[in-house]
């Protein structure tokens, strides 16, 4: 057997190319805002994670350039060596501020931030408790680790504790691993249910808040500021820059002693090029918008409950949505991707999402809005929506 077979047996892609429905890579000729260029036609931006649409924003861009002109395009290095400058340091000061957290250590990539923690503090006699819902990158963080990894159903504290209660590897450490916001059902960790449970049997929390941060909670700090637990008590929140901070990057935060060790241990971190100067500079200014204009959460929160009442209230299923991400579940593969081509059509980006993303015949289009949504884009949006939604039976 060659080693490529499994490549020339891979068809479904062509097939999907052939027959006009492929809905991936789309090359997209304009910057990351409400509105995009798609093959040379203006479409309306719902498949974003810009939620606070600060890619666009003046002091961001200013940021970046100036961090461009006086450091260059790259670090050359890794963090450990010859790859931390400056204004890193200042990043992860401002993020433990920010985050109300002793430290905080920053990744190059959000995946390799969740890759780089997991496998470095879970050792062969501990354990990890994970949500089935938890993104891919805390999935590969636990198969990475040397640990075991039991998994309990989404958000099911019953069953969380039924594993805790029934695993027999009780002399090592337990970490309980979930996403704060889960990424393609826009549900939210039932956190203080969480926290009441890892005292209860002694194991240590990490919340991946990707697309919390920036979102969640009264000043955007994520999932603990919106159950009003103290950001002290999640041993781990793990955040990443490409959504609310408008750039590229991840970082760890929580206590300096553990932080510490993370710096000092994880291979992803250590044998990997640092942030690029322009992205951190980026992220700074965005933590400095955060803090203070809130206006932009509070746009964000206007629009996600607008969208979350007009699919409602036409019949549509999202699900157990919270957050900006709201899914409209259709279910069939192939209906998923007849639903997408159709929003395409009639100029909607969104994003189709079918297994492994969600479970099997559970399809779904990935709908997520940003502050910089207007009124007018929303209002199309909805009409659209619903005059697909009765072409393809779903209302």
């Amino acid at each position: 057997m060659d080693l490529f077979d499994k490549c020339t047996a891979f068809t479904r892609a062509n097939q999907a190319r052939a027959e006009g429905w492929y809905p991936y890579f789309k090359e997209i000729q304009s910057g990351a805002g409400a509105e995009v260029m798609v093959d040379g036609r203006k479409m309306i931006m719902i498949g974003s994670n810009n939620y606070l649409g600060l890619t666009q924003h003046p002091k961001v861009l200013e940021a970046s350039t100036e961090a461009l002109k006086k450091y260059g395009s790259g670090c050359t290095g890794s963090r450990f060596l010859n790859g931390t400058l400056d204004i890193h340091t200042k990043l992860e000061e401002k993020l433990a501020n920010f985050m109300k957290t002793e430290a905080a250590l920053c990744f190059s990539t959000g995946f390799q931030t969740n890759l780089g923690t997991v496998s470095t503090i879970v050792g062969k006699s501990d354990t990890i408790y994970a949500d089935r819902g938890n993104h891919a990158s805390l999935v590969d963080g636990s198969r990475l680790a040397i640990g075991k990894t039991l998994k309990y159903r989404h958000n099911d504290m019953q069953d969380l504790e039924r594993l805790l209660n029934s695993d027999n590897g009780k002399n090592g450490g337990k970490l309980i691993a979930t996403d704060g916001v889960f990424s393609m059902e826009g549900d939210v960790v039932d956190l203080p249910a969480v926290m009441n449970i890892a005292k209860k049997h002694n194991a240590r929390v990490m919340v991946d808040d990707a697309h919390s941060i920036g979102v969640l909670g009264k000043n955007g700090r994520g999932t603990a500021e919106h159950y009003n637990i103290p950001q002290s008590e999640v041993d781990l929140v793990m955040g990443t820059f490409s959504k609310s901070f408008a750039s590229l990057g991840g970082f760890i935060a929580g206590k300096e002693y553990v932080v510490d060790y993370i710096k000092h241990h994880s291979r992803p971190f250590i044998f990997s090029a640092s942030m690029p100067p322009s992205a951190v500079a980026a992220v700074i200014a965005s933590v400095d918008i955060i803090e203070n204009e809130p206006e932009h959460l509070a746009k964000l929160w206007a629009n996600t409950n607008k969208m979350k009442k007009g699919f409602d209230e036409m019949g549509l299923n999202t699900g157990a949505s919270a957050t900006p991400i709201i899914p409209i579940h259709i279910g069939d593969d192939m209906a998923t991707f007849g639903f997408w081509k159709a929003l395409f059509e009639h100029g909607i980006f969104a994003n189709p999402s079918i297994t492994p993303a969600v479970p099997p015949g559970h399809g779904i289009i990935r709908t997520s809005y940003m502050a910089t949504h207007t009124d007018e884009i929303l209002d199309r949006v909805l009409d659209t929506f619903y005059k697909l939604g009765k072409q393809f039976d779903l209302i």
